[in-house]
This record gives C-alpha cells, sequence and structure tokens, in this order.
C-alpha cells in the first residue's frame, strides 16, 4: 500500500509537470504563429471606374502576390454610380477610384473622404472594328457626319452614371461651335439611345457582336480591347489642360447623389481620382494600395502598360488643406 502511495505521488507529479509543459509551450506557439496568421485573409474591397477594369486588375494581382494572403475584391461601375453605392446605397469599400476626380472633391469631400489623389489621364475618342459600316471613310473631316447617317448604330454611356457619358454630351457641344452648321449636337445626341449603356466598357460587346458600328469611348479602352479608334482634335476630346478654359464652356446637368438633385458638370481636361472613404474597414490595407498605385515602379507601371496614361500623383485643390494625408 505503501509502494502504490509513492507511485500515486510520483504519477501525479509527472502529470503537473506535462500541463505545464504543455502551457509553455502553448504560449509559445501564440506568440509564434499566430501572430502572422493574423495578417492572413484579409479583404480590400475597391469600387472603380469601368474603364479602369484592366489596369485594376492586373495591379490587384501584382498587389496580392506582393501582400500573401490579401484578397482584392474589384466591383466595376460606372463613376456617378460608383459615388452613390456610398452616399445613397451606405455600402463601404476601401478604395474608390473614379474616371473623374471632380466627383471625389464635388460629392464625396469632406462628408465621406477627406482627400483625393490625381493619378492618371485619358482622351476621348470615336472607337470602331474593321466590320463598321464606312470605316474606310472616317476621318477627322467626316466622322460626326457619318454617325448622323441613318444606317449607322452608335453606342454611348449614360451621362447620369459615367463620366465618360457625360463628356460625350459635351465633346458634342464643343463640336458644333468648331464646326457651325455643319454638325447638329441635339440631332446626334437624339439619335441611337437604345445604345446608351451603364459604364463605357458595356458597349464593348455591342460594338463585338457588330450591334454598333461605333461608340464613344476612352483610348484607353480601344488599347486594352484592340479597337480601332480615331483621335479627335484637342479642341473636344477633353486631353490637354491647356484648353481648360475652353472646355469649360460647355456643361451638362446631371442627376445627383439624391433623388431628385441635380449637379452640373463642366468640362475640364480628363483626370481620375483615388481616395480612401471615412468608412473604410482596412484604412491601413487602403493606405498601402493606393501607395501601390501611385509607385513609379509598380502601379504606375502597370497603368502604363495596360494603356492607360498615369501622371505623378498629386493632391486635388480640395485636399490642399488636409494634414492627415498620404506622404505621396
Amino acid at each position: 500500500m505503501r509502494l502504490r502511495s509513492k507511485w500515486l505521488l510520483v504519477e501525479f507529479k509527472f502529470m503537473g509537470f506535462l500541463a505545464l509543459v504543455i502551457i509553455l509551450f502553448s504560449g509559445w506557439a501564440c506568440n509564434h504563429s499566430v501572430k502572422p496568421e493574423a495578417t492572413q485573409n484579409l479583404v480590400l474591397s475597391v469600387f472603380h471606374a469601368g474603364s479602369l477594369s484592366v489596369p485594376m486588375k492586373n495591379i490587384s494581382d501584382a498587389f496580392e502576390k506582393e501582400n500573401p494572403g490579401v484578397k482584392v475584391q474589384l466591383e466595376a461601375a460606372g463613376s456617378l454610380a460608383c459615388v452613390r453605392k456610398i452616399t445613397e446605397l451606405g455600402q463601404v469599400c476601401d478604395v474608390i477610384a473614379l474616371a473623374d476626380y471632380n466627383l471625389i472633391d464635388d460629392l464625396l469631400i469632406p462628408n465621406y473622404a477627406k482627400w483625393n489623389v490625381l493619378f492618371a489621364t485619358n482622351e476621348l475618342c470615336l472607337v470602331y472594328t474593321d466590320k463598321s459600316k464606312k470605316a474606310d471613310l472616317i476621318n477627322i473631316n467626316t466622322w460626326f457626319e457619318i454617325l448622323m447617317d441613318p444606317g449607322i448604330r452608335y453606342g454611348r454611356s449614360d451621362p447620369n452614371a459615367d463620366p465618360c457619358g457625360y463628356r460625350t454630351v459635351l465633346a458634342l457641344t464643343l463640336l458644333n461651335r468648331c464646326y457651325p452648321g455643319r454638325s447638329d449636337c441635339l440631332k446626334l445626341l437624339e439619335k441611337d439611345t437604345r445604345y446608351i449603356r451603364g459604364k463605357e466598357t458595356d458597349l464593348n460587346a455591342l460594338l463585338e457582336s457588330q450591334t454598333i458600328d461605333y461608340m464613344f469611348n476612352y483610348r484607353s479602352v480601344a488599347v486594352q480591347h484592340n479597337f480601332k479608334y480615331l483621335r479627335l482634335p484637342d479642341s473636344i476630346n477633353l486631353s490637354n489642360p491647356m484648353l481648360n478654359s475652353w472646355y469649360s464652356t460647355s456643361q451638362v446637368e446631371v442627376r445627383g447623389t439624391s433623388p431628385g438633385s441635380v449637379v452640373s458638370q463642366k468640362g475640364a481636361s480628363i483626370l481620375y481620382g483615388v481616395t480612401i472613404p471615412l468608412k473604410a474597414a482596412n484604412p491601413k490595407l487602403a493606405e498601402k494600395f493606393v501607395n501601390f498605385i501611385t509607385n513609379p515602379g509598380k502601379g504606375r507601371r502597370i497603368l502604363e502598360q495596360s494603356g492607360q496614361n498615369a501622371i505623378d500623383p498629386k493632391y486635388s485643390a480640395k485636399s490642399e488643406s488636409i494634414t492627415n494625408r498620404l506622404s505621396l
């Protein structure tokens, strides 16, 4: 009996020692294994303009490769539609990149965002294919007359949802002044309205299927999808910052960010903007992504390779008084 008691005492001490080892090892494992796992499986939500679909996909692939465990969730729409997701529908995203930086300045700052980084440019052009009717006749002097031909169908995006849509209206208004007596902006805008789509990239399928012969779109989209395109004069293609005073003589009213509201959009050279909404779920990761986009050897290089004109990043005028900005 005494021998058995001694054995039980030894066994109890051994079990206690084993429990202590397990506790100590568990603490070590937590300190060395769990912390790295905390950075895994993060989702970065990005709302972006339709014209950025190709470069944003390429940028997000590179960003995910550089940041294992991060998943970039892309959601493309017309830039105005992207804004309304935040202001009207209360949706949350970590980054929003738009084809018109003014939408961030005018509709998101200061209630939904604090700063706005300009990072890319573009130009409006007339896009077509080899199979487009009268493709052999289209040139800088005939294109607007060809579009008025009843046998020709053309598409454009919705001005109330997409900057490319209201930029098309602005460009056609300027066209009237450049070719007085030869063009009729109102008649051209009244023609083929059944081919208006929510964002510019929605028109690609219509062109590829020959449902339409031509579409107004950005040069970057034409390059990315190997379409032919006619470069329009700087006086109407909204590409030249030196002509902003001329562009601004044209304006169009579009639906605002709340039901029944109206916003006046003036002509201006095309500049893209990006920001991080105040309610971003992952603001630190979002900062890293925006810095990736504007990095010369990373995002900016990818933008250029994707047919998008990148520029040295700079803050918009409305961001100048903000102190808690990114260091670009």
